[in-house]
């Protein structure tokens, strides 16, 4: 026989442990589908009473991507593109096996107020924008140069096209200056460069590593120049400002 007693009973001030170790308080029982349970935070969410008992409330604050990123509280879903690119950047970041096999970021961080994905996501609906045929990229660098903080006030989203034309010689670079090498007769030091097309550009042999630098820094920023004007319409004005203005130096 059912205990009409027992489906009735007000479980308000039960207490208990989500699944990820979270202490939470049954603040008000309506009844067995709609329980109000409070975290010790003072966040409060709704949910059933069979789920309170088996510890399957979702708490959004733990910081469960990496060890510092969380969920957050708010209307943006997990099925969101900018769900995944908040995660790869995370990843980037603090995914040791990450950067092991991409040491170029190591030192990178994202700035706290994007460990909370709702605060990432509302940046992303008002600065995200796509050009046909291009595929875009979250980027640091550009606004700020050698910069390595992910953050609003450092990131822009760019086709992949831009980033790899402005920053993709950066990553390769030996022990001479950027868009340098030592010709193979070990006597000249030659240039090379992406033109507008990213196809890789031969600028000529020069005595030293300075003369060589100096063809090359010309022609990369005439080139960088020609990429904003190249996509004026289609860009941020902050991005092709930063573009234009862009400057290459020896000790990049």
């Amino acid at each position: 026989m059912i205990d009409i007693n027992n489906i009735f009973q007000d479980r308000t001030g039960e207490s208990g442990y989500n699944n990820s170790g979270n202490y939470m308080k049954i603040i008000k029982y309506n009844n067995a589908m709609n329980v109000i349970v409070q975290y010790n935070d003072g966040y409060q969410t709704k949910c059933t009473y069979n789920d309170f008992k088996r510890g399957k409330v979702f708490y959004p604050f733990n910081k469960s991507v990496y060890g510092v990123g969380f969920f957050g509280d708010g209307k943006a879903k997990s099925s969101n593109k900018s769900y995944f690119i908040w995660f790869d950047t995370l990843k980037r970041c603090y995914d040791v096996k990450y950067l092991k096999k991409y040491p170029s970021y190591k030192g990178c961080t994202v700035c706290e107020e994007w460990h909370n994905y709702q605060n990432f996501a509302k940046w992303y609906d008002e600065n995200y924008y796509e050009i046909p045929n291009e595929k875009m990229q979250l980027d640091k660098d550009i606004l700020v140069k050698g910069n390595k903080i992910y953050s609003p006030e450092t990131c822009v989203f760019v086709p992949q096209r831009i980033n790899y034309i402005v920053l993709g010689r950066n990553r390769k670079r030996g022990k001479y200056p950027i868009g340098v090498y030592l010709h193979s007769d070990k006597d000249k030091f030659c240039a090379q460069s992406h033109d507008i097309n990213a196809k890789m550009i031969y600028l000529g042999r020069y005595i030293t590593p300075e003369e060589a630098f100096k063809v090359y820094k010309q022609y990369k920023e005439d080139v960088i120049k020609q990429i904003a004007e190249k996509y004026k319409n289609f860009i941020p004005k902050i991005l092709y400002n930063a573009l234009y203005s862009y400057k290459i130096e020896i000790t990049d």
